[in-house]
């Protein structure tokens, strides 16, 4: 099974992100769980949500607290959450930062990616200058991160999940998979750019 857990602000579509993936990964044959957790329900507010992914049907049903992969859609968060609790290993972490992996203060035993989702929002007029919406642009640099789900499967399921802009979302996470910067832990991946 694979875990990820999705950190964010109200408002940013760390929900959606999650659900977004879900569905791509469920167009891909995986069986999938995805489901948020909320503090305080307001804008700004951190939220976290999680998903996971298996071949096999899920049982379990409770909050992810050892992830394979983290998502954080607000850089500030990495100085007022432990992002890294439970995370496996190796496992990704992506943020949406215009820093390059090595840059961020992040252990070396994760793999470290980074997407300057926020700026690709902009571009694509995702949100409002104060408050862009970022999912769909920050599952586009997973994808490419990981390969754990095509690109074709993640804009394919953006029509259904995010009905505004749906083009401009499409091309925001094709934009943010060409874009996207990584360092494998312990080494620099491919991705470099």
């Amino acid at each position: 099974m694979i875990s990820i857990r999705f950190h964010g602000r109200g408002g940013q579509g760390a929900v959606i992100a999650s659900k977004l993936l879900a569905t791509a990964l469920f167009r891909e044959g995986w069986q999938v769980q995805a489901f948020p957790s909320f503090g305080a329900e307001r804008t700004g507010a951190p939220v976290a949500a999680f998903l996971r992914a298996d071949h096999r049907p899920i049982t379990a049903h409770y909050q992810v607290y050892e992830p394979d992969h983290v998502f954080v859609l607000d850089p500030v968060l990495l100085q007022t959450i432990d992002v890294t609790a439970g995370l496996t290993d190796g496992g990704w972490i992506l943020v949406n930062s215009s820093r390059r992996p090595e840059e961020l203060e992040l252990p070396d035993r994760f793999s470290i990616g980074t997407s300057d989702a926020t700026a690709i929002a902009l571009a694509h007029g995702l949100g409002s200058r104060t408050n862009p919406i970022v999912n769909t642009a920050i599952v586009g640099a997973f994808a490419a991160l990981t390969g754990l789900v095509t690109l074709e499967s993640v804009v394919d399921a953006i029509p259904d999940l995010v009905p505004i802009k749906p083009d401009a979302n499409q091309a925001a996470a094709r934009e943010a998979f060409a874009q996207a910067l990584g360092r494998r832990a312990g080494a620099l991946a491919g991705r470099e750019g």
